[in-house]
């Protein structure tokens, strides 16, 4: 497929409207039934741990295609140290222009930022089988486990240099902005034309084996 023309920049305030409605529109019976991810977008904004240097549009002939965020988190290191990183997401492409390397475009993009702004590295739960053709690896083989002290397959991480977190292996924790607020939700989705909720889906199915793998510590 030949490259397409794409202009990647900063997301602007009389963009907001449009990029809510693009994540809306690939996440929508993506991972669950309906989504939250247009409503986390919404409110992640304002947090002070937004970072919004890497708050990143992805532009087609005038329109927004793709969007990705990040959000300041930490490791605490089994070395009693606190080790400041980045979680991703999300990060979404239109359906129409999926499969087309624009995900991958914004990942190298914003990655090569993060490094220069000095950030160390970034975590995010996602598909390895997707994540892992973008320099990501599972956090386990670096010893990082969840907040609760599990390994979780869907757990992945992406050093910015070489060794960035060599033997700071520890507990994540994100943003306690990720666990929003269903009915938030339904209230802010009432501002966006409806669409029809689907339960069962190949991807839904995918998700829930995923999110179910973890292992406790050895």
């Amino acid at each position: 497929m030949k490259e397409m023309d794409i202009e990647l920049r900063v997301e602007r305030p009389e963009d907001y409207r449009e990029t809510e409605n693009l994540v809306r529109e690939a996440f929508w019976n993506h991972y669950s039934p309906g989504c939250n991810e247009h409503y986390l977008l919404h409110i992640m904004r304002d947090c002070q741990e937004f970072v919004p240097e890497l708050n990143i549009v992805a532009v087609h002939q005038g329109k927004i295609v793709g969007n990705v965020v990040y959000m300041k988190s930490r490791i605490e290191g089994d070395d009693g140290k606190t080790y400041e990183v980045l979680s991703l997401g999300p990060i979404a492409v239109l359906p129409e222009f999926q499969s087309a390397g624009i995900g991958g475009r914004m990942l190298d993009y914003t990655k090569k930022i993060a490094r220069d702004m000095g950030f160390r590295a970034v975590l995010l739960c996602g598909d390895p089988d997707y994540y892992s053709r973008h320099g990501f690896i599972p956090a386990e083989k670096l010893g990082i486990r969840t907040a609760d002290n599990k390994y979780a397959a869907a757990l992945q991480v992406c050093e910015l240099h070489e060794g960035a977190l060599s033997g700071t292996g520890g507990r994540y924790y994100e943003n306690s902005i990720y666990e929003v607020d269903e009915t938030a939700v339904k209230e802010f989705d009432k501002y966006f034309p409806v669409k029809a909720i689907v339960t069962g889906t190949p991807s839904q199915q995918r998700f829930q084996i995923l999110s179910g793998m973890f292992r406790d510590v050895d």
